[in-house]
């Protein structure tokens, strides 16, 4: 038997087999993810230092602001930093307000747009339906977050975010989104790890290849 048959007789005798209904140890499936992956901890406070480990482990920017006007300030601050010219956002109340604030030449995503002219914003602004601790991942979805494109074309994300938002790990994350959005599910859920990256060269890393090269996430603590 040549390698090639080998290989095709390994594949059919694999799809003969029955896949099982749990995991691992016979455990259901969410019970088994929360066995392989790392603790959580157990309190909100655990949770959110976690979080913001590994946020910034991805080179992710978090940071936290005590209130509506703090984060207007932030935002003013990076704005100049980076000499913002353009921007886009959706019409999330408080997306929507605070990038209107900023004075820039705005794009709102609900509105319809070009897609040339929304990449070539220097900040897209967007809100979020979760935090997932264990990861440090920002979960949105095209109700939340003002469509597929918004947080993807322009060079710097930034998220708002409220504590109250955080949630443990991913099965949670999930049913947080089945809760709130059964029988109506958003046509895009995205989860959020970082920066845009690759490495597909030579294995090094590179940020920004297929979307942004910053994410910033500002968390008000209410």
């Amino acid at each position: 038997m040549s390698e090639r048959d080998n290989i095709f007789a390994r594949i059919k005798e694999a799809l003969m087999l029955k896949a099982h209904a749990s995991h691992g140890h016979g455990l259901p499936l969410v019970e088994e993810h929360r066995r392989v992956m790392p603790p959580v901890g157990v309190t909100i406070e655990e949770q959110l230092t976690l979080f913001a480990n590994n946020a910034s482990e991805l080179k992710a920017t978090f940071k936290f602001v005590k209130d509506v006007a703090e984060l207007a300030a932030e935002l003013k601050v990076l704005s100049a930093a980076e000499q913002w010219q353009r921007a886009a956002t959706h019409t999330g109340s408080l997306a929507h307000s605070q990038t209107m604030a900023l004075g820039l030449a705005t794009i709102v995503t609900n509105y319809g747009y070009d897609k040339d002219e929304l990449e070539l914003c220097d900040v897209g602004i967007t809100e979020c339906d979760a935090l997932i601790a264990q990861t440090g991942t920002v979960l949105v979805t095209s109700h939340s977050a003002g469509g597929r494109a918004l947080s993807c074309l322009p060079s710097h994300h930034v998220v708002i975010a409220h504590r109250s938002q955080l949630v443990a790990d991913l099965p949670e994350a999930m049913s947080l989104v089945k809760q709130r959005y059964s029988g109506n599910y958003p046509s895009m859920i995205s989860f959020i790890t970082g920066p845009s990256r690759t490495g597909d060269i030579e294995r090094i890393i590179v940020l920004g290849a297929h979307g942004p090269k910053r994410l910033t996430i500002l968390c008000l603590q209410n």
